[in-house]
């Protein structure tokens, strides 16, 4: 399902958007030496709670997973890359952290992920991942308008990727969000530019450049959801969501 949105729901996404964004920021300042996985996930569900929102993951029983996920917040570390299950574990100087959230305000769904190096041991190679995801979600974004097709985002991602030195994994993408948080159409993190969906003012879209050191292969850990790097080498992953209007794209979890 495609899902078209009244422009005069704007706002609402708006702030749907806003409070993923406050959020990702406020976990990614608690996040320090000796944060615990379970703790992040816990301030996640407060501050879901206290604004009234619903949690996109607790619930979340897709095929691919072993549901319901049961958190609040995906927290994927260094060789994890998605759906990194929150457990019980304490961050150390130097781990490379994803946190992704997906939530519903006033029946509107956006979801973001951000992608940072916990404490003081800031690995170059960490820093560059980070930096093609980022960079990537931008080019993106720059190529997101009516009347451009999926294949022209796809395109403008997987450009800056494969610039990057990174090989790309097609199984997971970005994708629609509206009513609920998955929906058509996929967007392939590279793809051919000129093909695909048009798109048009109201559709809602999450981007999300993800990348592995050195690898395009994902295993999954025994808890069923997390995806890690098959070779185990670090993983980055950067995602906003944004809504095509009638002037261009407007991104909705800027922090």
């Amino acid at each position: 399902m495609i899902e078209i949105l009244n422009l005069t729901d704007l706002p609402r996404a708006r702030a749907a958007g806003a409070l993923v964004a406050n959020i990702l920021q406020t976990m990614k300042g608690r996040s320090e030496v000796g944060t615990n996985l379970l703790d992040i996930d816990r301030w996640t569900r407060e501050m879901i709670t206290e604004a009234g929102a619903e949690s996109c993951y607790v619930d979340y029983e897709p095929s691919f997973g072993r549901g319901p996920f049961g958190h609040y917040i995906c927290t994927s570390v260094n060789d994890a890359v998605l759906h990194g299950k929150p457990y019980d574990y304490a961050l150390a100087d130097g781990d490379l952290l994803t946190l992704d959230l997906a939530v519903n305000l006033g029946g509107i769904v956006t979801d973001s992920a951000i992608s940072f190096v916990v404490g003081q041991k800031r690995s170059p190679a960490d820093l560059a991942l980070i930096d093609a995801t980022e960079r990537a979600l931008s080019a993106g974004i720059a190529a997101a308008r009516p009347g451009a097709r999926i294949g022209d985002l796809s395109a403008a991602i997987g450009a800056v990727l494969n610039a990057a030195g990174y090989s790309i994994n097609t199984e997971f993408g970005g994708h629609g969000v509206g009513s609920t948080m998955h929906q058509d159409p996929h967007i392939s993190n590279t793809g051919r530019a000129g093909r695909g969906y048009k798109l048009r003012p109201g559709l809602l879209l999450a981007l999300e450049p993800w990348v592995m050191a050195d690898t395009d292969e994902l295993v999954t850990d025994d808890d069923g959801w997390t995806l890690r790097s098959v070779t185990g080498c670090r993983t980055a992953h950067s995602e906003h969501t944004i809504a095509i209007t009638e002037e261009g794209a407007e991104i909705l979890t800027r922090a």
